[in-house]
């Protein structure tokens, strides 16, 4: 996969996915009524110092590049327009022991860009990213109510079932066209690790289940954000607190 470095400040936005997921992680199972191809975005690329990204081995099988997505700062909000699912970090962002890290996503219109619910996720524990073994654990919400916990560890894995679930504290857009916002946060405690949305728990897991061959190689990693394809939105608040 390629990785591309940016200059300026970054990160940001949605995407959502009917599940199921690809086998890669980043979007929905798509039969005919809902196949999207992914965008290529006008003036795409990384403007963020230090940050870096990395778009899906499928994306990139079909010719996709980190510059077929665009993100950018203005103030202290961060905006993205996605072209392929793609994920962003800074090795500058780490977390160790026991910590949350939260954002919070919000779509001003939501499905404005796809034909289907895509997600938008927190990502935490990543390790070796950027190469062929990384691994990393998301949490992610769509503007229909649903959720999912995902990894690559450095095969995908699965956290609450293929197609995810529901959960009453994540947000329901009125409809497509419509503004939706999410508060996302990851919580690593000594024994588990929690996936918040809005300020409610919607999944729980043991660390012994996540750290794990063929999973995580540990929950100490890098931090940031992750996108589904075809996606526009904004981030704010991506912060690590120490528990």
């Amino acid at each position: 996969m390629r990785l591309f470095i940016g200059s300026t400040l970054v990160l940001a936005a949605v995407t959502f996915a009917t599940p199921p997921f690809s086998a890669q992680g980043a979007n929905p199972g798509r039969g005919a009524a809902q196949a999207e191809t992914d965008r290529v975005v006008e003036n795409g690329g990384i403007f963020a110092d230090g940050w870096q990204g990395q778009i899906d081995a499928g994306a990139e099988k079909q010719g996709q590049t980190v510059n077929n997505a665009r993100l950018a700062q203005k103030g202290n909000v961060l905006s993205v327009t996605t072209g392929p699912a793609i994920t962003y970090w800074n090795p500058a962002n780490m977390a160790a022991g026991n910590y949350t890290v939260k954002a919070t996503f919000h779509e001003p219109q939501y499905m404005n860009l796809n034909n289907h619910p895509h997600p938008y996720r927190i990502v935490v524990a990543g390790n070796d990213m950027g190469t062929p073994t990384g691994s990393y654990l998301y949490c992610a919400a769509y503007g229909n109510g649903n959720f999912i916990v995902r990894g690559f560890g450095p095969e995908p894995f699965q956290m609450n079932g293929r197609r995810g679930g529901a959960a009453p504290s994540v947000n329901r857009a009125a409809g497509p066209g419509s503004p939706v916002t999410q508060e996302i946060a990851v919580t690593v405690d000594a024994d588990s690790v929690d996936c918040s949305i809005n300020g409610a728990v919607v999944g729980s897991y043991p660390k012994s289940e996540l750290v794990a061959s063929g999973k995580l190689k540990s929950t100490d990693g890098v931090y940031g954000v992750r996108f589904a394809h075809n996606t526009e939105a904004t981030v704010t608040g991506l912060t690590m607190t120490k528990n």
